[in-house]
């Protein structure tokens, strides 16, 4: 038997070492001269493996078709690949949040470890683009490459999204999964910067806070995300970690979504109001523009003393109750009007892809042709920040390499 895998990154290295453990041969297919590219930039070039949450909490950390991952998740976990790491020689670490890390900061090193996964003696690894699918009386036959016809019994899509083009993740594999006869949904980036209406934005930029509360609002004014962590203003907007995780629940379109951005979260109003009474004590003949060094960072303290409507060379001591507490009110509440998403070459991940409903979730092989399988982003399922969207692709692969090469 035959496997193909068309993609070199985390799903399909995957799938291509767990394939040959069972199939007779595997043709690892990669367009790319690297296998794993986007997998060496992830986690700012750490490699956020995965999360040590437990699974059943997992799930709950993919907005899109998580319940799809039930049982992708149960049959190769976190605690799966990390042990698969640490047998080829990647020692690994828990973070903040969970999230788990090579110990040496260096996502080549799982790049390297997961090459070696894939690259078995029966694995041939093919340099060349993927053009077609062959399919015969309703079952796969093989793949259509730049470099001829390559036969095979099984077909494994691990092709990434459309986010980082540049990695090789440039949507070419919806093409192929239309060309079976399968529905893509709309393709939207997801974990991705957001552009703001706000042009003090642009003049602080560079500005990050490290601990900040960030509740979403969408365009009706409901509550969709509230978390708290680092984001980043930047010269179209708002990024970070909490940015990016927010994006993820704004589904097709941000604009019209407001962000509030709490300055002060640990600090109740009532709290806030009292420190602010006490810096003013400390402060009185200061102007507001030049007591706020204590309480916020030095580029916000123009920002938030126009956003309260208060002349910045009035002296503390002239200040009103009213304006004060409009202070208070601004800083455990700075708006921001967001506009849209930044472009998807920015994203982490694409939103989008083949619909779950073709596609058997305990095999990961198509509903509509015998022996073609899915893995990775592909699939119409994307996950917050914090190694759950890699963790989707080892655990698609595994479970696609796996049942692609068992006999049925």
């Amino acid at each position: 038997m035959r496997v193909i895998v068309v993609g070199g990154g985390a799903a399909g290295m995957m799938a291509a070492g767990t394939a040959a453990q069972y199939a007779d041969e595997v043709v690892l297919i990669e367009k790319n001269e690297a296998f794993g590219r986007k997998l060496r930039i992830t986690g700012k070039g750490r490699c956020n493996i995965t999360n040590s949450c437990d699974v059943a909490d997992m799930i709950e950390k993919y907005p899109t078709n998580g319940r799809f991952l039930y049982s992708a998740l149960y049959t190769f976990t976190n605690d799966d690949i990390v042990a698969l790491l640490e047998g080829l020689g990647v020692k690994t670490k828990v973070e903040r949040g969970g999230r788990i890390f090579p110990v040496s900061d260096d996502a080549r090193d799982v790049v390297s470890a997961m090459k070696r996964y894939a690259l078995k003696p029966n694995v041939r690894s093919l340099h060349s683009a993927a053009k077609g699918l062959m399919i015969k009386d309703g079952a796969i036959a093989g793949v259509r490459t730049d470099k001829g016809d390559i036969p095979g019994d099984r077909v494994i899509l691990a092709t990434g999204g459309a986010s980082y083009k540049n990695t090789g993740s440039d949507g070419s594999g919806y093409a192929l999964a239309r060309s079976a006869g399968h529905t893509v949904t709309d393709i939207t980036p997801s974990l991705v910067p957001l552009c703001a209406k706000e042009k003090w934005c642009r003049d602080i930029m560079g500005l990050s806070l490290k601990n900040a509360g960030l509740t979403v609002y969408d365009r009706r004014g409901k509550r969709i995300y509230q978390s708290q962590g680092e984001l980043l203003f930047t010269h179209f907007g708002v990024s970070g970690p909490l940015v990016l995780s927010a994006s993820s629940h704004m589904r097709k379109n941000a604009a019209g979504c407001v962000l509030r951005i709490d300055l002060k979260p640990a600090l109740t109003a009532e709290q806030l109001d009292a420190r602010i009474l006490r810096d003013f004590s400390e402060r009185q003949n200061k102007h507001i523009i030049n007591a706020l060094d204590a309480l916020l960072p030095k580029a916000l303290i123009p920002v938030v003393i126009e956003l309260s409507r208060i002349e910045p060379h009035k002296s503390v001591n002239e200040i009103t109750r009213t304006e004060r507490l409009m202070l208070g009110s601004v800083i455990k509440g700075l708006a921001i009007n967001i506009t849209g998403f930044r472009p998807i070459d920015e994203a982490i991940i694409t939103s989008g892809g083949v619909k779950v409903s073709e596609i058997n979730p305990s095999t990961m092989e198509s509903k509509l042709v015998d022996g073609l399988y899915f893995a990775g982003e592909i699939i119409d399922i994307d996950g917050y920040t914090g190694g759950f969207n890699l963790q989707a692709a080892w655990s698609t692969g595994y479970l696609a390499g796996m049942n692609a090469a068992s006999n049925r």
